[in-house]
């Protein structure tokens, strides 16, 4: 008898469940927020790596600097009476003096380090070419400024195509094989075409052929002073680029979420709740919508983030104000401090949205443990 008690398991004293659990949990925050945090600064160094094009945009600003010198020098009539020698020494003088208030004097690689800093504690400083509306050059004000008009193109859109998709692709996986679920699944690969691609080809039946609508533009020009005229002239201009954004991802995305419902409605628990006469809603709701909700809230959650990237060229096609067409404006314009601040925004909006996942993730399946 004292033989089958010793080799019984010793349960662990002194050491309650909850603190393992609690220590286990943070421990995994822990380790999981550095890990995204180590990520975000890799990501953020690589752009500013990258608009910088390997600190060659500070070579064409130098050569900027050394040219809008040389022209006020030589146009100056109060140093006309200087000699060409006395003459280079000036421009010479000027151009390391806008150099070293610029730090164009510094390696690149120093520079980059600080412009990493400075980026990671959302100190955007000020862009190099780009103004906002009321004439400041501050990166904040000029993302601030662009902000709405994105959230509002990409918001309707996305959230529209999220929610129809999963709407209709619930009504095919019960018409599996019906003509409507032929039509998707025909008509899927359109949507490999990008937004702005049908957005061109909008323009030109209903504003440039039909003209009933407008070709672009956030609202009217002069704007209406009533703000129930304005609204409704916004939404008036938002219906061209939304529709192009959804035409361009409807079908394929309810294909695939058609699909992904048609997997889990063969599994042999819906087929027992079948045959034991529940409705076709009610197997929806608990035997596929609910096995399925950590895949749904991450594209969701996905879905959220993308609003505030917007669409560059989709919003240069309809001249949209936003924060996609700034970035194609930076881009052009080598603005680095506008490329970067954008990239890091979006960088710490996902690192946040990945690190919550796991927690919803945790919430919402069972089988999931957090730092297991």
């Amino acid at each position: 008898m004292s033989e089958q008690v010793m080799a019984l398991p010793r349960k662990r004293v002194g050491v309650p469940l909850a603190q393992t659990t609690w220590f286990r949990v943070l421990r995994y925050t822990l380790v999981r927020g550095i890990t995204l945090f180590i990520t975000v600064i890799i990501g953020v160094y690589l752009t500013v790596l990258i608009a910088n094009m390997g600190g060659y945009v500070d070579e064409i600003r130098k050569g900027e600097i050394r040219e809008n010198v040389a022209i006020q020098v030589m146009n100056d009539p109060a140093l006309r009476a200087l000699s060409p020698d006395a003459k280079r020494q000036l421009i010479e003088e000027r151009v390391r003096i806008e150099e070293r208030r610029l730090g164009l004097d510094q390696p690149f690689l120093i520079r980059s380090v600080r412009f990493l800093e400075n980026a990671l504690t959302l100190r955007l400083g000020f862009a190099q070419l780009m103004n906002s509306n009321s004439g400041s050059r501050q990166v904040r004000l000029i993302l601030l400024e662009r902000l709405p008009a994105t959230l509002l193109l990409m918001g309707v859109s996305n959230l529209l195509i999220f929610f129809l998709s999963l709407f209709l692709a619930l009504i095919l996986s019960r018409q599996y094989g019906s003509f409507w679920d032929r039509v998707f699944v025909v008509l899927s690969p359109t949507s490999s075409a990008p937004g702005w691609f049908y957005g061109l080809f909008l323009i030109l039946i209903f504003a440039a052929w039909l003209r009933i609508l407008p070709f672009g533009d956030l609202v009217d020009a002069p704007p209406p002073e009533n703000p129930l005229l304005y609204a409704l002239s916004v939404a008036k201009h938002l219906v061209l680029p939304v529709s192009a954004l959804v035409i361009s991802s409807i079908f394929l995305s309810v294909y695939s979420w058609r699909t992904f419902f048609l997997i889990y409605s063969s599994e042999d628990y819906v087929e027992l709740a079948k045959a034991k006469g529940l409705s076709g809603r009610a197997i929806e709701r608990r035997y596929i919508l609910r096995p399925t909700l950590p895949t749904i809230v991450t594209n969701f959650l996905l879905t959220v983030i993308s609003l505030w990237t917007g669409a560059p060229i989709l919003e240069t096609v309809f001249n949209w104000p936003g924060l996609g067409r700034a970035l194609y404006q930076a881009v052009g314009l080598f603005d680095v401090p506008v490329i970067v601040g954008s990239t890091v925004i979006f960088a710490y909006l996902l690192a946040i949205t990945v690190f919550l996942l796991d927690i919803i993730y945790a919430i919402l399946d069972p089988r999931v443990r957090v730092g297991a």
